[in-house]
């Protein structure tokens, strides 16, 4: 059996409950690394390393949130559209598919006309 770093990567992290759950939860709203603590039940160090590697791996973003008083703090939602694990002559291929908002469609579709 053979994969690539890539897919490795994703397996192990995939392979995480406290990935899992931080996933599940920020797929419905963003949430703030207190917010995950308090849901997912672990340590804010905990979190935080794992919202890390999620970044590093394209499974989450970190967005900003303002607050009516003006103060303002990070944010962390879900970057997944959806996963595909393609197993196929030995090989074992896990791709992510990310979530677009329309800014990031617009530039994509603009880039691909340019490209043609």
């Amino acid at each position: 059996m053979s994969t690539d770093d890539r897919s490795d990567e994703l397996l192990e992290l995939l392979g995480q409950e406290r990935v899992r759950q931080i996933l599940a939860a920020t797929s419905r709203n963003p949430k703030s690394a207190k917010e995950l603590s308090e849901e997912c039940d672990v340590a804010l160090s905990t979190i935080y390393r794992r919202v890390e590697d999620m970044i590093a791996s394209d499974l989450l973003v970190e967005r900003t949130r303002i607050e009516s008083d003006g103060s303002h703090h990070s944010v962390y939602e879900a970057n997944v559209d959806h996963l595909d694990v393609d197993i196929e002559d030995g090989t074992i291929d896990v791709s992510v598919h990310v979530r677009e908002d329309a800014a990031q469609r617009f530039s994509r579709i603009w880039n691909d006309i340019r490209e043609s």
